[in-house]
């Protein structure tokens, strides 16, 4: 059930040509025998007491087992303080229509100046691909460096060099505060923190996100910012179960509860549900999930993957020159005198297996040197080792 008109859905990557690079994942005539799709259709609300759903039309549908699998909304700029937050060609990238949006109007718009508000995820990738369709981009986020809440300030330093050299324009340490407008309401200037400001003919915004359980607040216990549930995705109610970006479910491997965002665990942690809901069915076990954190992004000829976590000191190992023809490197994070996160930029398959091999066994390290070695090692013997850095990056 969903309130999308379609049940085939894009994972989107931003890292090429915004119109051609949906990847599309859909459902054959054989998989929809045992599936009945309801589509066009908005539940507001929901009561987990009688297993019933009421829809905006007033139909109530009524369940056995439920997945709540909801995903999370973006951030608004209304959230923030954000002045002129209804200006027009301002742009959200969370769904299939925020990207049909935002592809029309760069089919239309001859004017090529774009604002990304925001230096995560998304701003890392779309800002690549607009300057792959010609448009003059400038990123704008608060944090110290780009793609603050995974990189290293040494891994942030290539992307952001390799990005200037591409000719996108970043601007660090720095918030945008309103919009300046023509008289149709079209943004033309993007007001900043320090009392400058860019002009723009578009802009992104990519400010973060939040898991959609308004639904069922006060229904169903929750643990930072998501629902919580146990190994097998099972909330504190009964016959109801959460997965991908709403879950926050145990972290076997850490020992912790963590909720995560990537398709790559929306898939993992649906599986795991409809696995657990058939065993229950058949009085059977399985073993509960097993995830190792996973993100990955393609941006320009660019390609790194990271495995793990990224706490502890990070050591730094091959060539993450910028301006090398074939910039090749990756780090890892050792903490309590272990491996426990990896992350490789530029790696073929069998590399990015080996990393990830290292961030779910975190095998013990005695010298981040040896360490260093063995990454340089991994990557190829012509690396010049002297070009090691080792720098602290605590979380």
């Amino acid at each position: 059930m969903a309130e999308e008109k379609s049940f085939n859905f894009k994972y989107v990557i931003f890292g090429a040509d915004v119109s051609a690079s949906n990847k599309i994942f859909g459902l054959g005539d054989t998989d929809l025998e045992c599936i009945e799709l309801i589509l066009s259709t908005e539940i507001i609300k929901a009561d987990l007491s009688t297993k019933s759903l009421f829809s905006t039309d007033g139909t109530i549908f009524k369940y056995q087992t439920m997945i709540v699998a909801t995903g999370s909304t973006c951030v608004r700029l209304s959230e923030c303080g954000f002045q002129d937050t209804n200006a027009k060609n301002v742009f959200y990238l969370r769904d299939i229509k925020d990207v049909d949006q935002l592809t029309l109007t760069m089919e239309t718009k001859k004017k090529r100046k774009v604002v990304v508000i925001g230096g995560g995820y998304r701003g890392f990738e779309v800002s690549a691909s607009l300057t792959v369709n010609n448009y003059e981009v400038t990123m704008v986020f608060p944090e110290p460096w780009i793609m603050h809440w995974l990189f290293s300030a040494e891994i942030a330093s290539f992307y952001e060099g390799y990005y200037a050299n591409k000719g996108i324009k970043i601007i660090k340490s720095t918030k945008a505060t309103g919009f300046i407008t023509n008289s149709n309401g079209e943004v033309t200037e993007v007001k900043l923190d320090d009392s400058r400001t860019i002009e723009a003919d578009m802009v992104i915004v990519d400010i973060g996100g939040r898991p959609m359980i308004s639904l069922f607040k006060g229904q169903v216990e929750e643990e930072k910012g998501g629902i919580k549930t146990d190994g097998f995705f099972k909330t504190s109610v009964t016959s109801v179960y959460a997965i991908g970006d709403v879950a926050t479910f145990p972290m076997k491997l850490y020992g912790d509860m963590r909720r995560v965002e990537h398709v790559n665990h929306a898939f993992k942690s649906a599986e795991q549900a409809v696995m657990a809901i058939k065993a229950a069915e058949e009085g059977r076990s399985i073993q509960e999930y097993e995830y190792l954190p996973f993100f990955n992004s393609r941006a320009f000829d660019l390609s790194w993957q990271f495995y793990g976590d990224n706490v502890g000191q990070s050591v730094i190992f091959g060539d993450n020159d910028p301006n090398s023809p074939k910039a090749k490197f990756g780090t890892y994070w050792v903490k309590d005198g272990k491996v426990v996160g990896a992350f490789l930029e530029g790696g073929v398959v069998e590399e990015n297996k080996a990393i990830a091999r290292v961030a779910r066994t975190q095998p013990s390290v005695g010298s981040l040197e040896v360490l260093s070695n063995v990454g340089e090692l991994l990557i190829g013997s012509r690396v010049n080792r002297n070009r090691v850095l080792v720098s602290c990056h605590v979380k």
